[in-house]
């Protein structure tokens, strides 16, 4: 999730090599999620050991004691690999949906943030994630969610020639649910906020012209990711 929620303006002379890069992205995630099987599995452990890598790069500047800089690599790969794992166990449709859904975080993050953004919830952090962009944020994921969710049992509703219709609590509490799952997300990217700037960096790599490095882009989908595959497992 990107720091820049309510921040200014792209500068017009980065909107094309950002645009374009957005695009070869969606393109390449489109390509492996079309292909599926080895090809997404490889296409998911290839993101997640680069975002490690620039994990350690960042820790290793943030001015950790050898003994705490050990642990925190240490964690930070259980963490992102937790999650690389969860991703490729997950059903291909609900793995869409769970990218959406942190994509749909995000953009409702920023637009709620950027428009109506007053009250900073940790200025020292990441000055630019405000109260009204995360509460932004859970009424996308909520709505996301509804929509998602009451397709889903109405679906199963009508294959049962149900007569009583979509099981309600099964929407509410799943709406909540993904409502929540903004929180999360806003942890994910709380975290390599700080870690940032502990370590005097502004992207966790230049690897994305215009975007940054790959930590930055799926920080939020980090812990959502395994949130939802323990879900999709438990539940």
């Amino acid at each position: 999730m990107a720091d820049a929620e309510a921040s200014a303006p792209a500068k017009k002379s980065d909107l094309g090599v950002r645009t374009l890069s957005a695009v070869v992205m969606l393109a390449i995630a489109i390509g492996a999620v079309w292909l599926g099987g080895v090809w997404l599995d490889g296409f998911i452990a290839v993101i997640a050991l680069i975002a490690l890598g620039e994990f350690v790069v960042i820790v290793s500047k943030a001015g950790f004691s050898p003994i705490m800089r050990t642990l925190a690599i240490l964690l930070g790969a259980a963490y992102i690999m937790l999650a690389a794992v969860m991703l490729i166990e997950m059903e291909v449709p609900f793995l869409i949906f769970t990218v959406v859904l942190v994509i749909g975080i995000d953009v409702g993050a920023y637009l709620v943030g950027r428009k109506f953004g007053r009250h900073k919830i940790a200025p020292a952090i990441s000055p630019g994630k405000s109260w009204e962009g995360l509460f932004g944020a859970m009424a996308v994921s909520g709505l996301l969610g509804f929509l998602a969710i009451f397709w889903v049992v109405s679906m199963a509703a009508a294959f049962s020639n149900s007569q009583g219709g979509p099981d309600w609590m099964t929407v509410i509490i799943g709406t909540i649910i993904c409502a929540l799952l903004a929180v999360v997300a806003q942890a994910g990217d709380f975290l390599e906020s700080w870690l940032k700037r502990r370590a005097g960096l502004k992207d966790s790599s230049k690897l994305i012209p215009g975007h940054g490095g790959v930590f930055d882009r799926i920080d939020g989908l980090i812990p959502v990711a395994i949130v939802a595959g323990f879900a999709e497992h438990w539940l």
